[in-house]
C-alpha cells in the first residue's frame, strides 16, 4: 500500500478548523437543553427523555452520511458537501430552537416545537461533525493521526469553551438572564444567533482551504482495487468484517457515552440545588434567579471542562503506552464525576470539572486513533466511521431510557446521578485493557 505523505502543522490545521465552529453549536446544546427544557416545564424525572434526540438521530444519520459520502465524488470534495449541507440546515434551527417560548404557544406546544427543534439540530450538527473524522481518515496516515485527532481535540475543545461561556458572558454584558415562566432568557437566545453565525463562517473557511482526494490517488492510498463507489457492501457485512478493535474500543465507548449522558442532563440540577440552593421540585424552580443564575455557571463549568481538555490532550500524545494514557484519563473523569456530588461551593466546583476534562480529552483523541488504524486496507472508511458512531449513541439512548428510573431509585436527588456516572468510567477505564494496541487488520 503506497504511503501517503505526512502533512504540515496547517494542514492538519485547516482539516479540522471547522469543528471550532461545529462544537459550538454543540455546546450551546449540551449546556443548554436540560436548562431549556427544564425551563418550559419538564419534570426532573422525565428530563433524560428530551436527551434521546441527539443520540437517536446522530445513529441514524452519521452511517448514512458515511456511506453516502463515501460514494460521492465531485469537484468539491466527497465529505465536505456534507459538511457544508449539515452546517447550514443547524445555522436556521439554532435561530429557532431557544425561541421554543417565546410564540405565545401553551406549553405541550412547545415542548413539541421544541422537541422537532432538537431533532433538526441534532441530526444537522452529526451531519456536519462526521465528516470531519472521515477527513482525517482519508487524509492522514498513521504516524500523524493521533496528531491529528488531537488537533481537532483542541478545535473541539476551543469552541466548546466559547460556547459554554455565552450566555455567561451576555448577562456579564447586560443582556437579560431572566424571563417570565416558560420562557428562555435573551442571554440564551442570543448565545444560539453568535454560536450560529460563528459556524457558518468556520466551516466556509475549512471548505475554502481542503482539497480532498481525487478517487484513484484515495485508491493507491488506501489500496483499494476498485473506488468505493463500485463496491457494494451492506452495513451488516461491514459490521460482520469489522475488525476486534472495532468491537473493543466501542465496549469502553458504551461506558464513557453512559457517564456523559448523565453530566449533560443533570448538572443544571446538581449545580442549583447544591450550590444555589435551588429546591428542583418547586413548581417556579426555573423561574428563579438562582436557578438562571446557575444555568449560566454550567457553562462556566462546562468551559472549565473543555480548558482542562485542551491541557490534558497536550500531554496525553506524550504517553508512549496509549491504553495507559486513555485508561488514566477516564480514571480521572471517572473522580471527577463523583467529587460534584460533595460540592458545594461554586469555585471549588471547578476541580472536578478539570478532573472530566481529562477523560473528555481521551474520548476525542484516542478511540478513532485506534479505530482508524486498524481499519486501514478495509475501505468503507467513512461507512464504518458512521457505524462506529454507534458506539457514542447507542449508549447516551440507553441512558436516557432509564434516567428517570435511576434517579427515582437514588432518592430523586439529581447529584447522585453524577455518582453513577463516576462509576461508569471507571469500568470504561477497566475495559480499555483489552484493547490491542497495535497496527492490524484482526
Amino acid at each position: 500500500m503506497k504511503q501517503k505523505p505526512n502533512l504540515t502543522f496547517w494542514q492538519l490545521w485547516n482539516l479540522s478548523f471547522g469543528f471550532f465552529g461545529v462544537q459550538i453549536a454543540y455546546a450551546l446544546q449540551s449546556a443548554n437543553i436540560s436548562r431549556i427544557f427544564a425551563t418550559l416545564g419538564a419534570d426532573p424525572h422525565k428530563l433524560s427523555y428530551f436527551w434521546i434526540l441527539p443520540p437517536l438521530m446522530g445513529i441514524i444519520v452519521q452511517p448514512i452520511v458515511g456511506t453516502l459520502s463515501d460514494k460521492t465524488w465531485t469537484r468539491f470534495g466527497r465529505r465536505i458537501p456534507y459538511l457544508f449541507v449539515g452546517a447550514a440546515v443547524a445555522v436556521l434551527v439554532m435561530c429557532l430552537l431557544p425561541n421554543a417560548g417565546s410564540f405565545g404557544m401553551a406549553v405541550s406546544t412547545a415542548m413539541v416545537f421544541g422537541l422537532l427543534s432538537l431533532m433538526f439540530l441534532d441530526t444537522s450538527i452529526n451531519m456536519a461533525m462526521q465528516p470531519f473524522k472521515m477527513l482525517v481518515g482519508d487524509m492522514v496516515n498513521e504516524k500523524q493521526k493521533t496528531l491529528a485527532y488531537s488537533i481537532q481535540s483542541f478545535l473541539c475543545n476551543a469552541g466548546s469553551i466559547a460556547g459554554y461561556i455565552f450566555p455567561f458572558l451576555f448577562t456579564f454584558l447586560g443582556i437579560s438572564n431572566q424571563a417570565p415562566l416558560g420562557v428562555i432568557p435573551d442571554s440564551v437566545v442570543y448565545s444560539f444567533y453568535i454560536g450560529a453565525a460563528i459556524l457558518i463562517l468556520c466551516v466556509i473557511y475549512t471548505t475554502a482551504k481542503v482539497k480532498e482526494m481525487p478517487p484513484k490517488v484515495y485508491a493507491e492510498y488506501h489500496s483499494l482495487k476498485t473506488p468505493e463507489n463500485a463496491q457494494k457492501t451492506g452495513w451488516i457485512t461491514l459490521l460482520k468484517n469489522a475488525p476486534a478493535t472495532f468491537w473493543k474500543v466501542g465496549l469502553v465507548q458504551f461506558f464513557c457515552w453512559f457517564a456523559f449522558m448523565y453530566m449533560w442532563t443533570y448538572t443544571n440540577g446538581t449545580v442549583a440545588a447544591n450550590c444555589w440552593n435551588v429546591d428542583m421540585f418547586a413548581k417556579d424552580a426555573t423561574a428563579t434567579v438562582g436557578y438562571q443564575e446557575a444555568g449560566n455557571w454550567v457553562g462556566m463549568l462546562f468551559a472549565v471542562q473543555a480548558i482542562g481538555s485542551v491541557l490534558w490532550a497536550i500531554i496525553l500524545p506524550q504517553f508512549k503506552n496509549r491504553k495507559l494514557g486513555y485508561a488514566l484519563s477516564l480514571i480521572l473523569g471517572g473522580i471527577g464525576f463523583a467529587m460534584t456530588a460533595f460540592v458545594h461551593d461554586q469555585y471549588v466546583m471547578f476541580i472536578p470539572f478539570i478532573l472530566i476534562g481529562c477523560a473528555w480529552a481521551a474520548m476525542l483523541a484516542m478511540p478513532f486513533t485506534f479505530v482508524t488504524n486498524a481499519l486501514e486496507g478495509y475501505g468503507h472508511m467513512g461507512a464504518y466511521l458512521g457505524l462506529f458512531n454507534g458506539t457514542i449513541c447507542i449508549p447516551q439512548i440507553i441512558a436516557a431510557l432509564v434516567g428517570g428510573t435511576l434517579l427515582s431509585m437514588v432518592g430523586s436527588v439529581q447529584s447522585n446521578m453524577m455518582i453513577i456516572a463516576g462509576v461508569a468510567l471507571v469500568l470504561g477505564a477497566l475495559s480499555v485493557t483489552i484493547i490491542n494496541d497495535r497496527h492490524t487488520t484482526e
